[in-house]
């Protein structure tokens, strides 16, 4: 019945789709086994019980509702944001981490992290279509604007994989730093930047040969180079600006994305772990694993202005505006 369920809702979205956005900010609990949803003005408004060790997170096109990858019981399981209700449960091979749409929303690309492969399932029936061998524990994944390609990170082989949808074969491994995590795509598709936990350094690529075109990395005032663990990122929407969260090191770093310079580090929480910007960019709100809190910034004088608790070890952050 849950399967109808989420079927129903995804052919028929009318009339969540007429309703605006509530601008209710969801937060994943790793080990909370929940989310946790916030009102706009930050006051804890629900607790939706999940499968054990809820992580990446994505809205649909119309925001009615939200997938969630759940690492310890193998599934990705769907909330009807309006109901905060699960609504389904779609099977994954072992671990599933971090996962994207295929541009035409119909397929998710999810990384399996405990038996190294790439999955392509079928949204609608939840059948998988096809597990492609990656690097040993694949996580980050994000496709290329135009759907010609789809990129996973392999932490243990310090790669990044780029995957032919077409043909469900990878077709090149790019060699990056150590143990690398999570994208993001400039909005003009030239470049991908990935995160390299453990070397505490960005690559970025250029999307046309496939080549490294510069390495950036961080260093907070205060903190010893192996205290820089970034792992997720942020870009504006005209591309101008990245936020990277700096894991141990607790900051983010705020980069100018074409002069390549830091132009402030925020100090947040305990291993600011991911960072998402509301759809007026004005404030930017960070995932803290090890404080069990979130911190809110101020975009315009870049400064935190807020620390919320919200339960054990928050991963990802979604604002649904």
């Amino acid at each position: 019945m849950r399967r109808i369920a989420a079927v129903f809702l995804m052919l028929f979205p009318l009339a969540s789709v007429a309703a605006e956005r509530s601008g209710n900010i969801f937060v994943s609990l790793e080990r909370g086994n929940e989310i946790v949803v916030l009102s706009p003005d930050h006051v804890v408004i629900a607790r939706i019980e999940t499968s054990r060790r809820p992580r990446d997170m994505h809205f649909n096109d119309e925001h009615t509702l939200l997938y969630v990858a759940c690492g310890d019981d193998d599934v990705i399981e769907v909330i009807d944001v309006a109901t905060f209700e699960v609504v389904d449960a779609i099977p994954t091979g072992p671990s599933p981490e971090v996962f994207a749409f295929s541009p035409d929303r119909t397929k998710i690309y999810v990384s399996n992290e405990e038996d190294s492969t790439l999955e392509i399932i079928d949204i609608v029936t939840g059948t998988v279509e096809q597990r492609i061998p990656t690097g040993a524990e694949p996580e980050g994944v994000i496709n290329a604007p135009d759907g010609s390609a789809i990129y996973v990170t392999s932490e243990v082989a310090d790669m990044v994989h780029i995957v032919d949808p077409a043909t469900a074969r990878v077709t090149k491994n790019i060699v990056v730093g150590t143990r690398p995590r999570r994208f993001i795509v400039t909005p003009d598709g030239a470049e991908l930047w990935v995160s390299d936990e453990l070397s505490s350094e960005v690559h970025v690529i250029n999307t046309t040969d496939n080549t490294i075109k510069e390495v950036l990395s961080f260093l907070p005032p205060g903190f010893r180079p192996e205290d820089v663990t970034p792992v997720g990122m942020a870009i504006t929407a005209d591309g101008g600006r990245i936020f990277v969260s700096l894991g141990r090191a607790n900051h983010i770093a705020v980069v100018d994305a074409a002069t390549r310079k830091v132009e402030a580090y925020i100090l947040v929480g305990s291993r600011a772990w991911s960072v998402a910007l509301s759809h007026d960019e004005r404030t930017a709100y960070v995932a803290n694993g090890l404080s069990d809190d979130i911190t809110v910034i101020d975009l315009g004088s870049l400064a935190a202005v807020e620390s919320i608790p919200v339960g054990r070890t928050p991963h990802t952050i979604l604002v649904d505006d």
